[in-house]
Parts: C-alpha cells; sequence; structure tokens
C-alpha cells in the first residue's frame, strides 16, 4: 500500500513515519514540497498513492494573525491542492485539523456536528481546509485532534520541560480547556482510520480533559526540577490570537471505530519515560 504523508518531518508525520514503517511510503515536507506552490498537486499526483495523510500545516497559531496570508495560502489553499490530487488519482484522503475551528462558547464536548466558528486565523484556515476535503472528497476523512505532544519539534511538554530547568515559577494560562494528545497513540489511530470505512468528520485525541495550568502542573511534577507553577488568566497572557476557553472534543464516533485512546495522563507519563529512557517504547 502506498501512502503519502506531508510534513512528514513534523512531529506528526514522524510519529507516523515511525508507525507506518512497513508500508511504500512517498514522504513529502519542506523544502522540496511547499504546499503555497500548485506543484504540490502534480508532485502527489505522480506519486499515485493509496492513501494521502495530509498532516503538513502552518501551525504557529499567534504568527497566523500576524500573517493570516501565508497560514491560509499552506492550510486552505494548500490543503485544496492536495484534495485536487487525492480526487485525480482517487486515494483516500485523511485530513488533521484542530479543536481551533470551534470559539469555544460550550461547556460540554463538541460534536462532529457542531457548527465550527473559529476564533482566529489559524482555526479558519484550518476550517477552510476542511471544506475543501469534504467538498472534493467525498469519501475523504477529517480528523480534527488537540494539543499535539511528541518527541519531534516543539509543544507544550518540551516547553514546560525546558522553563522548568529556566525558572522557579511559571505563570500558565488556566481558563482554556481541552484535551492533550500523544502523537504516538493518534499515529496508531489514523493508521486504523486510514484504512475504514469511516468518512466525513472525526474526533481523535487521548481521553481526559484539562486546563493548560493542570498540563503544566503534571509536567512539572515528573521533572527533575520541580518549578511552582501559578494559574493566570488567558487576558494576562496576552497572546495575539483568540483561543477557544473550552474545546474539548467528544470522542464519541471514533469510539465506534476503536477502543478510546489512553488518559492523557498516562500518555504523558509514557512520553516522559521515553524521554529519560530513550530506548523505551512509546
Amino acid at each position: 500500500m502506498r501512502i503519502v504523508i506531508t510534513g512528514s518531518e513534523g512531529q506528526l508525520g514522524s510519529a507516523l513515519k515511525r508507525i507506518l514503517a512497513d508500508e511504500d511510503l512517498v514522504l513529502k515536507d519542506l523544502p522540496e514540497f511547499d504546499l503555497t506552490k500548485p506543484a504540490c498537486e502534480d508532485e502527489i499526483r505522480r506519486a499515485n498513492p493509496d492513501i494521502i495523510l495530509h498532516v503538513g500545516a502552518y501551525t504557529n497559531v499567534d504568527q497566523a494573525e500576524r500573517d493570516p496570508e501565508q497560514a491560509h495560502a499552506v492550510n486552505a489553499q494548500g490543503t485544496r491542492w492536495v484534495a485536487q490530487a487525492a480526487k485525480a488519482v482517487k486515494a483516500r484522503l485523511v485530513y488533521l485539523s484542530t479543536d481551533y475551528v470551534f470559539d469555544g462558547m460550550k461547556t460540554s464536548p463538541y460534536h462532529e456536528e457542531d457548527q465550527p466558528h473559529p476564533l482566529n486565523q489559524y482555526g479558519l484556515s484550518k476550517y477552510e481546509g476542511e471544506q475543501a476535503v469534504l467538498t472534493l472528497c467525498p469519501d475523504g476523512l477529517v480528523v480534527r485532534t488537540a494539543w499535539l505532544f511528541g518527541h519531534d519539534g516543539n509543544n507544550f511538554v518540551k516547553t514546560i520541560m525546558r522553563l522548568a530547568e529556566e525558572r522557579p515559577v511559571l505563570d500558565i494560562v488556566a481558563d482554556q480547556r481541552g484535551c492533550p494528545t500523544y502523537v504516538e497513540d493518534l499515529a496508531h489511530a489514523l493508521k486504523q482510520l486510514a484504512t475504514s470505512d469511516l468518512r466525513g468528520i472525526c474526533h481523535v485525541t487521548n481521553s481526559g480533559d484539562c486546563s493548560w495550568y493542570e498540563f503544566a502542573q503534571a509536567i512539572a511534577s515528573q521533572t527533575a526540577v520541580k518549578p511552582v507553577v501559578r494559574p493566570i488568566t488567558t487576558a494576562q497572557a496576552g497572546r495575539p490570537a483568540k483561543r477557544p476557553a473550552y474545546s474539548v472534543l467528544s470522542q464519541n464516533r471514533f469510539a465506534m471505530q476503536s477502543s478510546p485512546l489512553p488518559h492523557w495522563q498516562e500518555a504523558l507519563s509514557r512520553f516522559m519515560k521515553r524521554v529519560s529512557h530513550p530506548l523505551s517504547p512509546a
């Protein structure tokens, strides 16, 4: 089975390469593969894959507010070109989207049929990518996930681990709630979903939810140097991009396909163990 992975050098792409190592993989990422260029469509067509795992994206939420044209070029128009290629070669397309397509006004988990209303340019660009996939590829699958952490690239867990070494006190936002997700677990789920008959939209995260503050507390408790973690508000943080106060994703549709992913705290413990002992399984 030939599988194209876009964003193959990112934290999720790297996990997918490990999980799918026995397959015929076609790896696409910058600088050779540029989602802002129409040639990306031709490159995928020439690869003639059976499955496309489109996880390449512009993911800097705050920078997207400063440079919305670039975010939309990658996440919206780039995804349209990928979807057009998938349609042309009749490949199964799985597109990674985000909890940030929602505005956070709910107080209970978001279901797949809930209407998106992004608060920031990143979320808007990813939502436009969703629409391209669902319009051009009726058999395609949009997988929304959230708060990714893994061993490659930058993420919240690595940031807290670094700051724990540098600062005795960490001020962390406590009024945003979501679902931390370990990319190794997500990659296994994507492997299963890619060969399933599921289409449309599916939410996939690790089980459980927390605030960034609670997440940071859990991380700091497992570091060698244990800083004091203090709660602050979103307003106090002063970030350029608005973020949903509540973006917990319902797992009901995924639960009909598979066992739920492990709780985020258990996933975090596995991540931290692997950081300390690199040969340990994920």
